[in-house]
């Protein structure tokens, strides 16, 4: 069975840090361009982050530039997201992806929640 899944999301103070993980099951995710998303209640979702898979370029949205950082180790089929200096704005729930953009057709998983709270 395909299937992605996030973890690490928490509560975390503004300032703190939190790594996300997204593993895959069911396929190599050596293959596959993967992108962070994020939806914040009331908002549409949004691009955060993406992974090239063999050049292993990155991206990031211009709001988690110098924060944020994306990475990937194929031998454990994990994609990773550090986030540092969390924002009040950074809560949402992230999501992982096998695609770069919204409008593309690929895997997701299933969320995971951020809440960045004093």
């Amino acid at each position: 069975q395909v299937q992605l899944v996030e973890s690490g999301g928490g509560l975390v103070q503004p300032g703190g840090s939190l790594r996300l993980s997204c593993a895959a099951s069911g396929f190599t995710l050596d293959y596959y361009t993967i992108g962070w998303f994020r939806q914040a209640p009331g908002k549409e979702r949004e691009g955060v982050s993406c992974i090239g898979s063999s050049d292993r370029s990155t991206y990031y949205a211009d709001s988690v530039k110098g924060r944020f950082t994306i990475s990937r180790d194929n031998a454990k089929n994990t994609v990773y997201l550090q986030m540092n200096s969390l924002k009040y704005e950074d809560t949402a729930v992230y999501y992982c992806a096998t695609v770069c953009s919204l409008g593309a057709s690929g895997y997701w998983g299933q969320g995971t929640q951020v809440t960045v709270s004093s």
